[in-house]
């Protein structure tokens, strides 16, 4: 019983990737992908500039990370 609440109280997310259920919470290394593969695939994206910022970044932008 203490598992089916446990499994009901994790939030699950969609995987960025592959657009899979992913488990949110700390049990989830990858998170918030749903697996190392995902994560892999994504990572390999970014080092192959298949992703990218869409406009400069300019001075004043990061200002509200503070």
């Amino acid at each position: 019983m203490q598992s089916q609440l446990k499994l009901a109280k994790q939030r699950i997310v969609t995987c960025p990737q592959c657009s899979g259920p992913s488990v949110f919470s700390p049990e989830n290394t990858y998170r918030p992908f749903c697996s190392e593969r995902c994560k892999l695939i994504d990572l390999g994206q970014w080092a192959t500039e298949s992703y990218t910022i869409a406009e400069p970044i300019k001075p004043g932008d990061l200002d509200m990370l503070d």
